[in-house]
């Protein structure tokens, strides 16, 4: 079994607030309301913590989000993002090493991500809420969300990347805190 360490827990707990932040007060005006920011949260924690790690971030910080506002969502939130991180950190990794393009392989796991979570959300607001010819207006506007959270995670993992900040962070605590992040592979 893994070592946890103090610095995986830190930096879990960054990315679950961070995602909580992201959701509930960085926004973007749509026409019908409003997106925010979470999702780019989501697929920036999935890419760099790894499975386990930012799926956790992912699905709890979005989960909290909802229990300050939108508290019938928060279940379904959880559950939903957390398919979200760990789809595309599948994808990701697939599409990383078959192509050895990490950003094609960010582009595609996290627009695949969006999907997902769209796609939960119709479910869950037609089961919980609603009726799917309800449910269907939120489709389109949860996949702009989600793509707009694929832009920003992709442009935030580049920069990240070229300041070489994984590699200090690992060479610093002598481990491999970014699992999800493998540095060999370059565009």
């Amino acid at each position: 079994m893994k070592k946890i360490t103090t610095i995986k827990l830190v930096m879990t707990a960054l990315f679950i607030a961070l995602t909580m932040v992201g959701t509930m007060f960085i926004t973007v005006p749509l026409p019908t309301g409003y997106a925010n920011l979470g999702d780019a949260f989501v697929l920036i924690a999935v890419f760099v913590l790894g499975p386990f790690w930012g799926t956790i971030a992912g699905g709890v910080g979005s989960g909290l989000a909802d229990l300050f506002g939108w508290i019938t969502y928060a279940p379904g939130t959880l559950i939903i993002k957390s398919l979200m991180a760990i789809t595309a950190y599948f994808i990701y990794i697939a599409l990383k090493k078959s192509t050895k393009k990490e950003m094609l392989a960010q582009i595609i796991a996290g627009a695949v991500g969006a999907v997902v979570m769209a796609v939960g959300y119709f479910i869950y607001e037609t089961i919980f809420f609603v009726t799917a010819g309800v449910a269907i207006v939120s489709l389109p506007y949860n996949l702009i969300q989600g793509s707009l959270g694929v832009v920003v995670a992709v442009m935030v993992m580049r920069v990240l990347k070229a300041t070489k900040i994984f590699e200090k962070l690992d060479k610093t605590n002598n481990e491999n805190i970014t699992e999800g992040y493998e540095k060999e592979i370059d565009n």
